[in-house]
């Protein structure tokens, strides 16, 4: 069986980090060991939390645990997300560099979570940075927004033709793969938003239709993360891979979002979409660009 560990926060109520995660990748039927970074009663989008901030000698010691249970030979990936500060990317890495040791075929999908388009950097400073600087470079994947690509590559992404130079770039820094999963370009009509995948063996763009929240909800970065891993996992790194990744991917997000939108809720409705995640009643076919 597929295993997948997964370094994240952790919310008691709502899905964002691993609780945004770990269940789609169980219904898909991998094995997930979630260590939590974190452990806060919600998402600080909701302006009041309670909770704590692990430390990195905590994540270590978890990881220690769960190596001794069972080893680290049978993890076939380490997906991460948001980094609270750099001693905790440090221990990501140092957890990545663990798997890698005990299995050189484990893939590392890093989720550098750091900032949005409209909402500028969310985390401390120097993350950015630090993100750019030393996670990046040692990932096979990596999932960023429109607005965190611009950052990891210095470039404005304006056109279609600015994401794939921005993508050709983030991969000439080591990830095999890069996934944008949020890509708003010149030309399109508003009323869409992309995802784009760009590997070894070409570039692929999905558009679906915007779903219009009163307030969007937190972790569908996190979900599509996790969702594009575990295809991945199934579909591979060459050829076509990646296009058939991103195509149950952006089916999976978009039937999420229905099912969001029709619960009228500000999180997102995993257990409601559970079945579409698994078997999208929708058929997306990837665009390949080149």
């Amino acid at each position: 069986m597929t295993h997948v560990i997964s370094i994240q926060s952790h919310v008691a109520y709502g899905y964002v980090g691993n609780r945004a995660a770990v269940f789609p990748l169980q219904r898909l039927g991998l094995e997930v060991t979630a260590i939590n970074t974190v452990q806060f009663s919600n998402h600080t989008g909701y302006g009041a939390f309670t909770g704590e901030v692990f430390s990195p000698d905590h994540l270590k010691d978890v990881l220690d645990g769960v190596e001794s249970l069972v080893g680290l030979d049978g993890v076939d990936a380490l997906l991460s997300g948001y980094m609270g500060d750099e001693g905790i990317g440090r221990a990501v890495l140092e957890s990545v560099d663990r798997v890698k040791q005990a299995n050189p075929a484990a893939l590392y999908c890093c989720d550098p979570v750091m900032g949005d388009v409209g909402r500028g950097f969310f985390v401390r400073e120097g993350i950015p940075q630090w993100m750019r600087d030393h996670a990046i470079g040692r990932a096979d994947i990596v999932t960023p927004n429109q607005f965190e690509l611009g950052f990891l590559v210095g470039r404005d992404i304006r056109t279609l033709e600015d994401a794939l130079a921005a993508t050709a770039d983030l991969r000439a820094k080591g990830p095999k793969v890069v996934l944008v999963t949020s890509l708003e370009i010149a030309g399109d009509d508003g009323e869409q938003i992309g995802m784009l995948v760009d590997a070894p063996a070409g570039s692929w763009r999905i558009a679906t239709p915007k779903v219009a929240f009163e307030v969007p909800p937190n972790g569908a970065g996190d979900f599509t993360a996790a969702l594009f891993l575990a295809h991945t996992l199934r579909a591979g790194v060459k050829d076509e891979g990646p296009a058939r990744a991103l195509e149950q991917t952006a089916a999976a997000v978009q039937m999420l979002f229905e099912h969001t939108h029709r619960a009228g809720s500000r999180e997102l409705a995993m257990i409601a979409a559970q079945h579409d995640i698994v078997s999208p009643t929708v058929t997306l076919h990837a665009e390949r660009l080149r």
